[in-house]
Parts: C-alpha cells; structure tokens; sequence
C-alpha cells in the first residue's frame, strides 16, 4: 500500500510559491483514492494545491476533524469548486463554537444541503483502502487534552466543548498504523490508545497538530517520553503544535521528528 501526505495549508511555509495562514489541511493520496483531511479557514487551499500540482477536482473524500474556523472555513470554496466528494464528518459539528464566551472560533459553512454528499461517521469507518476514519476518542489520560476554555453556545447559554466534534485518521502501513491529527483537542496520547485498541497494531507514524502552542516545556516533555515508548519512524509536527513545543520534539526525537509546514510531503508504505 502507497500512501502519499501533502500539506496543503498550515501556518508557516518556507518555500516562496506557496502561501500560508492559521489553519491546517492535508491531502493524502492513497490507492487510487483522493482525500483532503480539513481545508484550513480560507480559499488558500486552492492556490497550494495548484501549485503543488494536486487537482482537488479529483478528490473523493472530505474528512473534517471538527468546527473550528481554520479547519472547516476553506470548505466552502473547495465545494464550490467540487460538486461530488462526500463529506464526513461527526453529527456535533453544527455546535456553535466559541473561545470563552465572547470570541466566536467555529464557521458558518453550511453544510447542510449536501444531501447524500454528507455523511456522518458514528463508527470507526474505511473511507479508501487501508484509511480509517476514528470517531470515537476515550479520555484515558485527561491531563494531555486542550480543551480548557472553549464552549459551546445551545440557547444562548454556555457550557463546556468537550469536543465531541473531533476525529483523526488511521492509516494501516507495512510496519503498523499512522495516525494524522488536526489539532488533537482531545489529546494526542488519547488518540493513539484509541487507535492501538481498536487495531491491535503498533502506531509507527504521528503526523498533525497537537495542541501545544501554551504548553510549559514539562508537558511537552512528557508527551515526548511516550512518544519514545513507541518507537516510531516518523513524527510529523505542525500547525497548533507551537515552534517551541517542535524544538523540544526535536531535542528529545532528532532522528524521526520534522516540522510538516506547507508543501512537506510524507510517504508511507
């Protein structure tokens, strides 16, 4: 199996035809099948993919990881412009999204109309070969999430976002599973025993945003200590993840551990 992750969107980029924004989004080309993983809070998408040569035309697949405005905002272009990819998503991205109660983070993509283009994932599903799909996020350890100070708005009132939104992708490799994660609200080292129990395979890649933007040099200590138990090949860290939480990465993990900003590629088999 020949799986190939681009990175369309995300904050920073080092190479001059391509542009970045606060926002993430992966294109992953997987047997044949053509997936984009979020779509970054603008029109940006487009312009990347163009000049990374990806034709998102083709896509078949939209994933949505949940409904913050950099990760669902470019939706609406990319839909304008591709008028069959199912769209899945989990049924709680409609909540009205905020950061305390007076900044307002989620979107107002309306995704409604799609129709049988929408889809709603309640379950762990396959969505091209070997490219899962994971709903479902048990809080095993509540001291790696980062959802401290985000709410939900129901009837004018508010109330804690536990992000019941949120979803990652699990993609099955020659040697175990990699894990992509947009921005991992509900924890990384939450996901990763997700998906370890529901596979019952080592996870070898991690690749996406962490959440570690304000995080204090012992927390990112700790998440690297676990990651080391792992023995992973490749650590993959971008987006919400912060440059210094990325030097520690790369401090504790030099050998597997780089900075996927826009147009970084990664190859798995």
């Amino acid at each position: 199996m020949a799986v190939k992750i681009t990175t369309l969107v995300e904050n920073t980029s080092f190479q001059s035809e391509l542009k970045a924004e606060h926002g993430l989004a992966f294109h992953i080309e997987a047997n044949g099948t053509s997936i984009l993983f979020d779509a970054g809070q603008s029109d940006l998408l487009l312009h990347n993919a163009k000049k990374l040569g990806i034709d998102l035309m083709h896509v078949d697949v939209v994933v949505i990881s949940h409904g913050h405005y950099d990760h669902i905002g470019g939706l609406s272009a990319f839909l304008d412009m591709n008028r069959h990819a199912k769209v899945f998503v989990k049924r709680a991205i409609f909540d009205k999204k905020y950061r305390g109660t007076s900044r307002y983070v989620g979107s107002d993509v309306d995704i409604r109309d799609l129709g049988d283009r929408l889809h709603f994932v309640d379950q762990v599903e396959e969505v091209a070969y070997g490219v899962y799909v994971i709903p479902d996020i048990p809080i095993v350890d509540p001291k790696e999430t980062h959802m401290s100070g985000f709410t939900v708005k129901h009837n004018d009132q508010f109330a804690q976002d536990w992000f019941e939104d949120e979803l990652f992708l699990a993609i099955a490799t020659s040697s175990g599973m990699a894990l992509v994660s947009c921005c991992s609200h509900r924890g990384i080292t939450n996901m990763i025993q997700a998906a370890q129990k529901r596979f019952g395979k080592p996870v070898r890649v991690v690749l996406g945003g962490f959440h570690l933007l304000n995080a204090g040099d012992e927390e990112v200590d700790r998440i690297s200590s676990y990651l080391e138990t792992l023995n992973l090949e490749k650590l993959g860290v971008c987006h919400c993840s912060g440059l210094d939480a990325y030097a520690i990465f790369k401090r504790n993990l030099p050998k597997i551990s780089y900075y996927s900003s826009v147009g970084s590629r990664l190859l798995l088999s």
